[in-house]
């Protein structure tokens, strides 16, 4: 068996999407597990709708997700750059094989004409086919048009080649994820593979690129199918060996329809900016549609490869269940040192001044913080009342429904008084509060859990957050006190 060289193909007309690189982790698990080859080809052959931007985002993503291409551009060595735009100068070589050889023609018809097949198409209530008007035109024909300044575009002759290559109109071929699946060529017309500015269409440039580079394989999304028909004919008709293909069912949001911005984030780089991290974006991203053999789900890209079979990738469509990605990336989290946390947060930590805890009060804050994290951009909301020194924002329902109240007051009160006495350290803080707590309960009946709520509340500005006794000693005596005493009436 060849040597497997497979190839992801984005088309830079935006930020690198996550079903994107869904494909685009399959190719590299399907290249690492028989040792074979990784391509990245940027299709850029729609100028309008490309931007370096898009590129630059496409390389940063699937860099950022380790899908490191052996092949493509801004890599070392004596490939590349594969981008389409830079091989124009290949593509007529081709159209010409395939007009000698009479699997193409040129075809002369306007917009306008095609439109006018169109709309009778539609009165006579049948699918529009090309009705092949310009396959038989005479070079005196072609003249006469050319005199008019008419500039033709190349198609692709359908009929022929499937009559070449092929016993009957079906085309049949053995799907890697779906099985056999097979239509019938006379309900897909002449098709242009080169328009008349001389630019190749995508179902063209695409076979040619696919044999000059070797691809022995295609997986990408089910919304190519019908193409893979026309690319298999192109293929066969210029004695190009074809590649195995495989189509991978769509990735649908919660409520089953294309996932879309409205949903959340769908670019790569939209999940890293909210705080997933890459390892767990890609290890979710590998579970739709295909799962371990082990039934554990947290794994490793190098894991999944040495796991990865093709043939067991579903034909269904997949839901992009955020929760889940959210509740995968918690775990994630919890995993990374204390130390790389600290760094890795900071980003999110931009709107408060860091200057005012020292490193230690810095790094025992990421601790007390971190377990309930799903998201790095969660810490933001989390950490606001370790800042501001001896003042507090707090909010307006906590104010009113727990401070002010007459419980509360009496804990601060007490609270206040007593603790400008207390050792403030960790362990002591603990030992002094659970028998504050204590005291309250047996003198007054108070639950303890609302003896803390006051403390908490006039501290923090909260009812709920980190661990009280460590965060009492993050602030510092002098801090939560003056915020205790500005909670009394």
């Amino acid at each position: 068996m060849s040597e497997v060289r497979v190839r992801i193909a984005p088309s830079p007309s935006g930020n690198l999407h996550v079903g994107t690189a869904r494909t685009a982790l399959f190719n590299y698990l399907f290249a690492k597990k028989n040792n074979g080859k990784f391509v990245l080809r940027i299709e850029d052959t729609d100028a309008e709708r490309t931007s370096q931007e898009y590129v630059d985002n496409i390389f940063d993503s699937l860099k950022a997700l380790g899908l490191n291409w052996d092949e493509g551009p801004d890599v070392g060595g004596n490939y590349g750059p594969y981008t389409q735009s830079e091989r124009f100068d290949i593509y007529p070589k081709y159209i010409q094989e395939l007009l000698d050889k009479g699997f193409a023609y040129e075809c002369f018809c306007t917009p306008e004409e095609l439109e006018a097949e169109k709309e009778e198409a539609t009165r006579n209530k049948k699918p529009y086919v090309y009705t092949r008007k310009c396959e038989n035109l005479t070079e005196e024909e072609k003249a006469k048009l050319r005199a008019e300044g008419r500039k033709p575009a190349i198609r692709f002759n359908i009929a022929k080649a499937q009559k070449a290559f092929h016993e009957s109109s079906i085309l049949e071929f053995d799907d890697l994820v779906k099985g056999k699946l097979h239509m019938d060529t006379d309900l897909i017309g002449d098709f242009v593979i080169m328009k008349s500015n001389g630019a190749p269409t995508y179902n063209y440039a695409v076979v040619i690129d696919d044999a000059l580079m070797h691809i022995t394989h295609v997986i990408r999304g089910e919304d190519h199918i019908s193409n893979t028909y026309k690319q298999i004919l192109i293929f066969e008709a210029l004695g190009f060996e074809v590649p195995r293909f495989g189509h991978l069912g769509m990735i649908l949001a919660p409520d089953r329809s294309k996932l879309s911005k409205r949903h959340g984030a769908t670019a790569v780089s939209d999940f890293v900016e909210q705080g997933y991290l890459t390892d767990a974006l890609l290890n979710f991203v590998a579970l739709l549609g295909w799962a371990p053999s082990d039934g554990e789900e947290i794994k490793t890209v190098d894991e999944i490869a040495a796991d990865f079979r093709i043939g067991e990738i579903s034909s269904s469509n997949s839901i992009f269940e955020y929760d889940k990605l959210k509740w995968m990336n918690s775990q994630y989290i919890k995993k990374i040192p204390t130390e790389e946390l600290k760094e890795m947060l900071k980003k999110y930590l931009t709107k408060y001044d860091l200057t005012e805890l020292t490193d230690a009060q810095y790094t025992r804050m990421i601790e007390i913080t971190r377990e309930p994290l799903t998201l790095l951009s969660d810490i933001t909301d989390a950490v606001p009342y370790f800042f501001g020194g001896k003042n507090v924002e707090i909010d307006p329902e906590v104010q009113t429904n727990t401070i002010e109240t007459e419980l509360s007051q009496d804990v601060l009160k007490t609270f206040v008084e007593q603790a400008e006495t207390w050792e403030w350290t960790e362990e002591n803080l603990h030992e002094k509060l659970e028998a504050f707590r204590g005291y309250f309960k047996e003198q007054k009946g108070y639950k303890p859990k609302f003896t803390m709520w006051a403390i908490r509340a006039a501290v923090t500005g909260r009812t709920c957050g980190a661990d009280m006794v460590a965060t009492l000693v993050i602030l510092g005596k002098e801090n939560s006190l003056a915020r205790a005493k500005k909670a009394l009436k």
